[in-house]
Order: C-alpha cells, then structure tokens, then sequence
C-alpha cells in the first residue's frame, strides 16, 4: 500500500492544502499535467505560445479528464498565450514542460524566479537535464524541484518529486504531500542523479534487453514478451524489493551470485539500439524501429496500449490515493 511521507509544513512555504497552478508549455505532457492538477481541484493554467495549439488544449484536456471520470473538473482549466496574461500573485505553483534543451529551460526560471511570489515552488518536468543545472544561477534555487511524470501523465500514477543541490526538503514534502492530493503516487528522490530514481531502474533493465539481443540470445519480440508476461507482470502487484520478500531474499541472493558476474555492464548503448538511431529509424514516428509502423498499425497500438493502462489504472484503484480533498478553491 502507498504509505504517506510524514512532513510539518513551514509557513513561508508553498501549502499543498490550497493550490493555483501554471504549466508553461501546451504540448502532450503539459496538457496531460493539466490533467492530472484540474483532476485533483487545482485552478490550472496553461501558458502556450502557438495559437493553433492553444485553440486545442482545451479539448485535449477535456479529453484526458473524461478518461478519468474528472469532466466535472474542466472548469478548473484556463489556457492563455503568455506569461504575462497570468495575475501571478494567486499562483502557489509552476510547472515547466517545454522542450528538452537547457539554455530555454535556463532562461525561463530565470524569467519564472521574478514573476512568481517568493513562497511558490518552481518545478521542472525534464528527464534528462539535472535540476541543479536547472537551477544555476537562481537566487531562489532552494524553492527548484524537480517534477517528473511520465507518459501518458495522467494514466501513469508515479511522479518522482527530485531535489537538485539547493533544494530545501520542505519543499519537496509540500509538493509530494500536494500529488497525492491530485491522485498522483509520488517518490521522493533526495539525490539529483542522472535519470533519478525510475530511469536508472528503467534502462538498467534496457542494458540488459538490449544486450541480450545483440549476443543473439533472443528476438525484440522475445524480450517484450518475458517482461510483459514474466517478471514485468508480478510488479503490477510487487515491485522489485517487495516481490524479494515473496520470494525469500536467500534465492534471490543466490541467484544474483549466479548470475551478477555476466551482466551487461555497458558504458554505451548497445549496438543493436545505436544502429537503429544511425538509419534514422525511431519507431513509431519514423514508421520504423525494432518493428515497422503504418498510420494504421500506430493508431491501434496506441489504443490499445492505453485501453491496458486504464485497465491497470482500475486494478489498482484501491491502493491510489483519494483526489483533491484537502484542496481548497
């Protein structure tokens, strides 16, 4: 069961018992955002530049409320075009969700730090960037967390609350108290190293299935199935560490004396996955990678990919968190 992380709340931070939101950038994952904060009672503003997108958020995010039985929640959302089309005295919280370069994402907190009040918290939605770097040369860098969800935000539960160097842990018990009021299951992570905590578990098992393929072991189709249908299949109701205990931690540690020594232990991608990006095939938007893609075939996968996340999401509804109880409006 998801167990809450004891926190006291100082009085010049950031409450998660009342929240106005922004989310700077009106692409897929900042409309899933929005998802996820309208859903939980947040007023939620969305700050995106194109016009053309922008007439398209609104639906986006009716879209993705609607999935979750949320349509209600609707009201909740307001879209503008700029930053300063927002009254930024209401605002408690600022999420970024712009592309993944770090001289925008530099020049925006920057921008971010002297627009919002000094008790808001800024976030980032980056995978890949570290939040100290995020955050150099702010002066309010101890308020900079790192908010990472992954897609589709608003079908995937987990968000990982990061701190970079600076980042007072206050503010990081605010913001992981506040997810779990959006029906969010939050992690903290206390130490700002590449990938955090769920792509460092994620892609030391890529090493491995990559690897894997390219000594000819198995087939792509193969490896998916022995994750999807073996092991990958018991951590929807056991994660690693829990499913150990399951098993007895004496096989399992025979086991990995066995098997640890012959491990993939690669500093680079692997061959088979390098060659992939060389031929310009990256999968479903190139109509090519470890397999070939048609509009046809893409739109049905994608359907059904997200029909099993919501049948998931229904499975566990019992051991996620109640949505926006505590926040006020």
């Amino acid at each position: 069961m998801v167990q809450p992380i004891p926190f006291s709340v100082p009085s010049h931070f950031f409450r998660p018992s009342r929240s106005h939101a922004v989310v700077v950038g009106g692409g897929t994952m900042g409309v899933d955002v929005a998802v996820v904060l309208c859903r939980g009672g947040s007023q939620t503003i969305i700050v995106e530049a194109n016009a053309e997108r922008r007439a398209k958020v609104p639906e986006l995010v009716g879209n993705g409320l609607s999935q979750l039985q949320a349509s209600a929640q609707q009201d909740k959302l307001t879209v503008v075009g700029s930053l300063q089309d927002i009254d930024w005295g209401k605002i408690d919280l600022v999420i970024e969700c712009i592309p993944e370069r770090l001289d925008i994402k530099q020049v925006l907190f920057t921008e971010l730090e002297s627009l919002a009040r000094p008790d808001a918290l800024l976030a980032s939605n980056s995978s890949s960037f570290p939040i100290s770097a995020i955050a150099e040369g702010l002066q309010t860098s101890h308020r900079m967390l790192g908010l990472h969800f992954f897609m589709p935000a608003h079908l995937t539960p987990l968000v990982e609350v990061v701190c970079g160097q600076a980042s007072h842990l206050e503010c990081a018990q605010n913001l992981h108290a506040f997810m779990r009021q959006c029906g969010m299951v939050p992690v903290l992570v206390k130490k700002d190293l590449p990938g955090f905590l769920a792509n460092r578990l994620q892609h030391a098992l890529a090493r491995e299935a990559f690897a894997l393929i390219d000594a000819g072991v198995a087939t792509p189709e193969d490896v998916d199935a022995a994750v999807r249908f073996g092991f990958g299949f018991r951590f929807l109701a056991a994660g690693p560490v829990l499913q150990r205990d399951h098993a007895g931690l004496e096989v399992h540690c025979a086991a990995g004396a066995t098997m640890y020594p012959s491990l993939a232990a690669n500093t680079v991608p692997s061959q088979c996955l390098a060659q992939k990006v060389a031929e310009g095939k990256f999968g479903m938007k190139t109509g090519e990678g470890f397999f070939k893609w048609t509009p046809e075939t893409i739109a049905q996968e994608r359907q059904r990919y997200q029909n099993t996340l919501l049948a998931g999401l229904d499975l566990l509804k019992s051991e996620l968190p109640p949505v926006g109880d505590a926040v006020e409006q």
